[in-house]
């Protein structure tokens, strides 16, 4: 798995370090590369906000860090989906209620394309 699919750009971070916790410092990841992420300080009570600096792609991935946006948040076919499956989600839910939901998303979604013949055979 790439480092830059398991972080993208644009994620907001909450610090929980324990000297930060209390400072609510919120980190915006502006690039990814090579194992590291270049953050800008958004929002800090007791810093400089706007300060732009770098942290640990898997320090960003542990529960040293608070996922507060991700950019697919707002992304209108994550949201078909997301409603999609909390429509079917329930006590007693089944992946396969999951996968039929998300599946009429899709066919919703994506555009029709060249029909397929089954029929044919091959020569």
């Amino acid at each position: 798995m790439s480092t830059s699919s398991t972080v993208p750009e644009n994620q907001l971070y909450r610090d929980l370090a324990p000297d930060m916790k209390a400072r609510d410092r919120r980190l915006r990841v502006t690039a990814v590369r090579d194992g590291r992420a270049d953050v800008v300080v958004e929002h800090d009570l007791g810093g400089q906000a706007g300060r732009k600096t770098h942290a640990s792609i898997a320090r960003l991935r542990s529960a040293a860090f608070e996922l507060l946006e991700d950019p697919a948040d707002t992304d209108p076919q994550y949201l078909a989906m997301l409603a999609a499956v909390a429509e079917v989600h329930r006590p007693g839910a089944t992946p396969p209620d999951c996968a039929r939901a998300a599946l009429r998303v899709l066919r919703d979604l994506l555009p029709a394309g060249p029909a397929v013949r089954s029929d044919v055979s091959s020569r």
